[in-house]
């Protein structure tokens, strides 16, 4: 049974039914409404802030990278938690300007794209987040192994970029990162966890994965011991 307040939407002519669903759900969402009330720009600005509360990430951070910034969320909530913060952003998308932020349009793949957000941060981070996932295509299989891809990447890229100590977060999908991502991890990190925080609907596939306690072996070198 739905709440007395729920909203129901019609079907409008050039909408699809799905999309219909998909702008009930929106408009009943509590996250969504609260992300309005309180200035977010998405709803995904409480799975950083749950995943905060759980693990301390923003705790004294100077300096932050936001890989898949747009539309801004999590770099709002960095700014708030740290407010002292360095903070850099890249994106494939568009993301609106956000104060104190350095935001890149770019491909993070790209080796040079990296390099200017290496440049931008000025010095070692102490955080790295990643709230990227590939273009799905509908198989399932596939779409996994394409973000697990771009995880492991975000991964080696921030062994490169962390001081000793630093913390890496990453969306995976399917349950959790795969057997080879854990494994590479737990070389690179003290701890290692997986989290599924409130704010990520129930229905999602989408977990959280956290590396602590960052060992100071950047990827290449460690690879090579």
């Amino acid at each position: 049974m739905k709440s007395p307040g729920h909203q129901r939407v019609k079907t409008a002519r050039r909408r699809t039914a799905a999309s219909t669903r998909w702008l009930e759900r929106q408009l009943n969402d509590p996250y969504v409404q609260k992300a309005q009330s309180e200035g977010y720009r998405s709803r995904a600005a409480y799975k950083l802030l749950e995943l905060d509360e759980r693990f301390s990430l923003l705790k004294g951070a100077k300096r932050i990278i936001d890989l898949g910034i747009a539309p801004g969320g999590w770099s709002q909530v960095a700014r708030k938690k740290a407010p002292q913060a360095k903070i850099v952003g890249i994106d494939l998308l568009e993301a609106a300007p956000i104060e104190g932020v350095t935001i890149f349009q770019n491909d993070f793949t790209d080796p040079v794209a990296q390099q200017h957000l290496i440049e931008a941060l000025g010095g070692a981070a102490d955080l790295v987040l990643s709230d990227m996932a590939a273009n799905t295509i509908g198989h399932a299989r596939t779409d996994h192994l394409r973000t697990m891809a771009l995880v492991e990447e975000a991964a080696i890229f921030a062994s490169e970029t962390l001081h000793e100590g630093g913390s890496f977060v990453a969306k995976v999908l399917a349950g959790g990162a795969d057997n080879d991502l854990v494994a590479l991890l737990k070389r690179l990190f003290g701890h290692v966890k997986h989290a599924k925080p409130p704010a990520s609907r129930r229905e999602s596939s989408e977990w959280y994965v956290i590396a602590q306690n960052f060992k100071g072996i950047p990827f290449n070198q460690e690879n090579n011991i």
